[in-house]
Formats: C-alpha cells, structure tokens, sequence
C-alpha cells in the first residue's frame, strides 16, 4: 500500500541520535522501525510490550566500585550543569503545599 500520510513529533535530540546509533547496526531506517512499531500496535491490538515501571532499590553507595561511585558523581553534575535539579527548599514547599490537609 502507498504511503500517503504523516507523522510528527517532537523528541529529545540525544533520544532520537541514540535510537539512529541502534537501528544503523540493525540496518533499519527510523521511518521503517516507526512503520514496523505501529503494524506491531495493529497486531497485537495495543502496545507490543508490557509497560510499567521498574522495580528500583535504592542504590547501595557502600556496595559501588571507586569507578561505579564516580560515575554516579558524574550523572548528578550533569543534571546540576543541565538544569535538572530543583533546590531543596522548592521541593520543601511544593511538598507542604500539596500535602497540606
């Protein structure tokens, strides 16, 4: 069947380069992986894949290599660089507010 419509959306830049570095090993367009995820949405009549959260444990500081723990490190100062972290204080009164009873 000819393709006569289109999709846009709007995605993170680092997201869609990461998803182009998976599906160039795999030798697939992003075009054809949309098209084949949503013949996939028709098949199984909803999402192909359990969505749900997962099941996180809080991380063990203790239990993490030198190399491990900076690498944690790193990943705070890069939300603190990029701007996504809220201050303290904002989290405190955002909190009273909403549980306030």
């Amino acid at each position: 069947m000819p393709k006569s419509s289109s999709i846009y959306t709007r995605v993170e830049p680092e997201l869609k380069e990461q998803v182009e570095h998976v599906l160039s090993k795999l030798g697939l367009p992003m075009a054809n992986a949309i098209n084949l995820f949503l013949h996939q949405i028709v098949l199984y009549d909803g999402l192909p894949f359990e969505v749900k959260l997962p099941q996180r444990k809080p991380l063990n500081y203790s239990t993490l290599s030198r190399e491990q723990f900076d690498i944690e490190m790193e990943k705070g100062l890069d939300d603190l660089n990029e701007g996504r972290t809220v201050p303290s204080n904002q989290v405190r009164e955002s909190m009273q507010r909403k549980y306030r009873a």
